[in-house]
């Protein structure tokens, strides 16, 4: 089964206006098949290196001399940070192309590690590039099936289109390994895999609890400068969000910590050895692992939104705030009740950031009126009222 990325179109917009894209997401996410897919027919024609392959690095020796023998070709580089010595190269072919009139759509760059790629190639391609981040499948991608599936499951395509739950946990149990096994000691030579893989468990128990450094760096017996360290790796591999807290002027006094998600919902339940919708529905974590699904979801489909959590010292509370044009713009709920209630907190959190926009979001399909002016609603609903904006 194939399913229709809408962001196969993005990147095709994106590299008819840039002269590269930069093309970030974990592991097995889909990244290559967009590449691929791309490539196919894309007018110039295009070449595919895969830098884990050390044929493809051996056409490499010469970088310059090869790339610059491609023309007018798209050249897709996978697993780019396998060699980020080829920034200063690409920098010199792309102000060449630029000046015989070549501006746009000259390389595709795939990678694994947000924030150190970033890094790399925003020092020696400023005003170059342009940056996608490609997620796991949202809800939206996924819309016509059982969102449910989707959520156990997480959206990873392996994962999610194995033919089997049990198959869809194996898969999922393998890539958590090969994280730890060869993505942690690539990424963070000096930081203990298996003390990162007790972490991603830990967070996983503790989905979308606030961040407890000093109590999480001391159950796992590092100090909590290390436990930063390891944190920032999951995050850089964005396979973990720090949800931050909304900290604007509102009188009140601010719980400052972020919240934590392990971004993709079928890891949680990989690493906690949840294998069906029935061990879900009975363990502690269902409630907190359905909020982080429908987060994730809801941050992919409003892209021009900056995400926060509020929580004041009071206990008023919301789970997700949108920011959007320097102000606090919508409010969003969300509880795993076929009948869900309001609590007085929600409302009262709104009322201190003047939000108008106030949404329950919960299970069914059917969107009602509650109380405080706050809307009930579907998940893939309010996903697509977010993209309408």
């Amino acid at each position: 089964m194939m399913i229709d990325r809408p962001l196969l179109y993005t990147l095709r917009a994106r590299l008819q206006e840039s002269a590269a894209v930069v093309l970030l997401g974990p592991r097995q996410v889909g990244k290559t098949t967009l590449a691929l897919t791309l490539a196919e027919s894309w007018a110039q024609g295009a070449v595919y290196l895969d830098l884990e392959r050390p044929a493809d690095r051996l056409r490499l020796d010469d970088a310059d001399a090869f790339l610059r023998a491609q023309g007018d070709k798209l050249v897709i580089l996978d697993e780019i940070h396998r060699m980020p010595g080829l920034f200063e190269i690409l920098r010199g072919i792309i102000d060449e192309r630029r000046r015989s009139g070549q501006r746009f759509g000259h390389f595709l760059l795939l990678g694994s590690a947000g924030l150190d790629l970033m890094e790399q190639s925003s020092e020696t391609l400023a005003g170059r590039v342009s940056y996608l981040e490609v997620g796991p499948i949202h809800a939206l991608e996924w819309a016509d099936l059982a969102t449910d599936v989707l959520w156990l499951r997480g959206g990873f395509p392996d994962s999610l289109l194995a033919a089997t739950d049990a198959a869809s946990l194996r898969w999922r149990e393998d890539f958590v390994r090969s994280y730890l096994q060869r993505d942690v000691p690539m990424f963070a030579p000096r930081l203990p895999a298996q003390t990162v893989g007790r972490l991603w468990t830990m967070l996983a128990h503790q989905q979308g609890a606030l961040l407890q450094q000093a109590r999480l760096a001391s159950s796992l017996g590092v100090s909590s400068p290390a436990l930063a360290r390891y944190i920032d790796l999951l995050v850089d591999l964005q396979l973990v969000r720090r949800l931050k807290p909304w900290s604007g002027n509102v009188g009140k006094r601010l719980v400052k910590a972020p919240k934590v998600y392990v971004r993709d919902s079928g890891l949680v339940h990989a690493l906690l050895g949840l294998g069906d919708l029935h061990a879900l529905a009975g363990h502690p974590v269902c409630g907190p692992s359905y909020e982080g699904f429908c987060i994730d979801n809801l941050i992919a489909s409003a892209p021009a939104c900056t995400p926060y959590t509020y929580r004041s010292h009071a206990g008023a509370e919301i789970d997700l705030v949108l920011e959007r044009g320097g102000r606090a713009w919508m409010a969003i709920e969300i509880k795993r009740s076929s009948a869900p209630t309001l609590q007085k907190g929600f409302a009262i959190a709104c009322d201190d950031l003047q939000i108008e926009q106030r949404y329950l979001v919960y299970p069914g399909q059917e969107a009602f009126p509650m109380r405080h002016g706050v809307q009930a609603i579907g998940l893939v609903e309010l996903m697509r009222r977010l993209q309408a904006h």
